[in-house]
């Protein structure tokens, strides 16, 4: 049992083991060179999407919200492609699959789970997102404020999908005004 072990302890910690039984050797050594070598890849590619959202204004911006990183602010860009398709930047949150599902026939209107409809893969990051804001982002925003609420509400897995709409709604709202998030509102 190796333990907790990141990319880089990982190979100290192998080669330890490996101090006590040589004969292991020959199965870990291949395995240790593929991690090592896609450790390095994964870097790059990091090194490589910090600079395409460096160069980027609207990505830039869209980072100002606390909890998007440049991996959610670029894959968002590219879901949405023209902020000018929707009217209203509330409209991102149903193309993107984070608006309840509905059910009306007659008498009967229910409202379901969310649709899931739209891009897995952008709404994943948002949810993600919206998890490191409530979890692990320190900096006090109305924003935060607002998911806590909800959390204790109505649960905290529901809290974060509302928090993921509510964040793509104020992403399209930053790429088409052109500002950047305000953490706290202030008024004159």
């Amino acid at each position: 049992m190796l333990g907790k072990a990141g990319s880089t302890n990982l190979a100290r910690k192998v080669n330890a083991v490996l101090a006590e039984a040589p004969d292991l050797q020959d199965i870990f050594a291949p395995l240790l060179l593929a991690q090592s070598c896609l450790t390095e890849q994964i870097d790059k590619f990091d090194r490589q999407l910090l600079a395409v959202a460096k160069d980027d204004q609207t990505v830039r911006r869209m980072m100002t919200v606390p909890g998007i990183g440049p991996l959610t602010a670029l894959s968002f860009v590219t879901t949405i492609d023209d902020p000018t398709r929707f009217r209203h930047s509330a409209d991102v949150g149903a193309y993107l699959g984070l608006t309840p599902r509905r059910y009306q026939s007659g008498e009967i209107d229910r409202s379901g789970r969310i649709s899931k409809r739209g891009n897995h893969q952008v709404r994943t990051y948002l949810f993600e997102a919206a998890n490191v804001l409530l979890t692990v982002v320190r900096r006090g925003s109305a924003l935060k404020r607002w998911g806590s609420k909800l959390a204790k509400r109505i649960g905290t897995k529901k809290a974060k999908v509302a928090l993921a709409r509510k964040m793509a709604v104020i992403l399209h709202a930053i790429w088409t005004d052109g500002t950047e998030f305000q953490a706290e509102i202030r008024t004159a």
